[in-house]
C-alpha cells in the first residue's frame, strides 16, 4: 500500500511538472508551492493542499475585504430573515438540498435570535413572566372542635388542627402576567396575608423538622419565594432567563426525535440531522415571534398577545411541515395535530414545570 501511494505521488508530481511546463510554453507564469515546492496550477497545491493565498494584505486590501465580508454577511442575514418569516420550512429544506451558502447556518441562527430576544427584554426591562400572588381565603367551619374546609359546592374536608385557631387562613395562587415592564404590576397583598406567609413558613418548618434537613430547606425555599413574589412579581424573571435556554437545549432534540418518529418512512431520505435543523429553524422563529409578542403586549393585554403568538406559531408549524416534508394536506394536518399535542403536553409543559422548580430552588 505504501509503495502504491509513493507511485501515485510520484506520478502526480510528474503530471504537475508537465502541466506547468505546458503553461510556461504558452506564456503563463509558473507558481511554486511555498510548502512543498511543487508547481501550482490552481488556487491550491494538488499534492499538499497548500493555498496559493498567503493572506498577506495591505491595509487597503484588508479594509476592502472587511467591507466585502460585511456586505455579504448582511445579505445572508436579510435572505435568512425573509426565508424564516415568509417561507416556513425553507431554511430546513435548503439545508436538506445542500443550498447552505445562501443562509446563516441553523445553529448560529438559533443562538443569534435567542440572544437578541433575551438581550432586548433585558435592555427594555420587560419581564418574560411575572407571578402576581393572589390570597384566597379558606372557608373554615369548626364542628365538635374539628376544623373543616367548605368548598363552593358545600362539600366539607377535614383540615389539620392548626386551622382551628380562629384566625384567617389563605391559599396562595398566582396570575401569570406576560411581557410587561418590571415594576408595572403588584400583588397588593394585605399585611395580614403577608404575615400569614411567615406563619406558614414557621409552621411547616416545625412539621418538617422530624422529616430531615432536606424537607425543611424545600419548605423554607418555597415559602421564601412566595414572600419575594409578594414584594416583586418579577423576582423569578432573572432565574427564568437562565433556565429556559437550558431547557430548550433538551427540547430541541426531543422535538426532532418526535418528528423523526412521525416521518419514519422517510428515514432513507431524511436523517435525524434534517429533523434537528427543522427543529432549530422552528424554534428560531419562535424566539422572533416572542419578540414581536413582547412588543405587542405593550399595546394590548399580555394574555391576548401570547394567545395570538400561539395561533401564529401553530399555523407556522403546519405550513413548515407541509413545505419540508412534502406530504398531502390530509397527512400533514393529522401529523401536525399529533405532534403539536404530544410536544406541548408531554414536553413543553413538564419542561416549564421543571424550569419553575429550578428557578425557585436554585435561582
Amino acid at each position: 500500500m505504501d509503495e502504491l501511494e509513493a507511485i501515485l505521488e510520484t506520478g502526480g508530481a510528474a503530471a504537475l511538472e508537465v502541466a506547468a511546463s505546458a503553461m510556461a510554453q504558452r506564456g503563463g507564469k509558473t507558481v511554486y508551492c511555498p510548502n512543498c515546492g511543487q508547481p501550482m496550477i490552481g488556487p491550491f497545491c494538488a499534492l499538499c493542499g497548500q493555498s496559493i493565498n498567503n493572506h498577506r494584505r495591505s491595509v487597503g486590501h484588508l479594509v476592502a475585504d472587511l467591507v466585502k465580508d460585511i456586505a455579504s454577511f448582511d445579505s445572508r442575514i436579510l435572505r435568512t430573515a425573509y426565508a424564516m418569516l415568509a417561507k416556513p420550512g425553507e431554511l430546513a429544506l435548503a439545508f436538506h438540498e445542500g443550498r447552505t451558502q445562501r443562509y446563516v447556518p441553523p445553529v448560529r441562527l438559533y443562538l443569534f435570535v435567542s440572544l437578541i430576544f433575551f438581550v432586548a427584554l433585558s435592555i427594555s426591562h420587560v419581564a418574560l413572566l411575572q407571578f402576581v400572588l393572589r390570597a384566597d381565603p379558606i372557608n373554615i367551619v369548626i364542628e365538635k372542635g374539628k376544623p373543616y374546609q367548605v368548598n363552593k359546592n358545600g362539600e366539607r374536608e377535614e383540615m389539620s388542627a392548626r386551622y382551628a385557631d380562629g384566625k384567617k387562613h389563605y391559599t396562595y395562587n398566582s396570575d401569570l402576567v406576560y411581557f410587561q415592564r418590571e415594576g408595572s404590576v403588584h400583588s397588593n397583598l394585605s399585611k395580614a396575608q403577608l404575615d400569614n406567609i411567615s406563619q406558614r413558613v414557621e409552621t411547616e418548618l416545625g412539621k418538617n423538622k422530624d422529616k430531615g434537613k432536606d424537607a425543611s430547606v424545600v419548605t423554607q425555599t418555597v415559602f421564601g419565594t412566595l414572600r419575594k413574589l409578594a414584594d416583586d412579581p418579577a423576582a423569578l424573571n432573572g432565574s427564568l432567563t437562565v433556565w429556559i435556554p437550558r431547557a430548550l437545549f433538551l427540547l430541541l432534540p426531543l422535538f426532532a426525535l418526535l418528528l423523526a418518529g412521525f416521518y419514519w418512512r422517510q428515514r432513507k431520505s431524511l436523517f435525524f440531522v434534517d429533523h434537528l435543523v427543522f427543529s432549530l429553524s422552528f424554534h428560531s422563529f419562535g424566539f422572533a415571534l416572542q419578540l414581536a409578542a413582547a412588543a405587542l403586549a405593550q399595546v394590548i393585554a399580555g394574555g391576548y398577545a401570547v394567545a395570538a403568538m400561539v395561533v401564529v406559531l401553530s399555523l407556522y408549524l403546519l405550513l413548515a411541515m407541509k413545505r419540508f416534508y412534502r406530504q398531502s394536506w390530509r397527512w400533514t394536518v393529522l401529523k401536525w395535530a399529533a405532534v403539536s399535542f404530544i410536544y406541548y403536553f408531554f414536553c413543553v409543559l413538564p419542561a416549564f414545570g421543571l424550569v419553575i422548580a429550578a428557578a425557585v430552588m436554585w435561582g
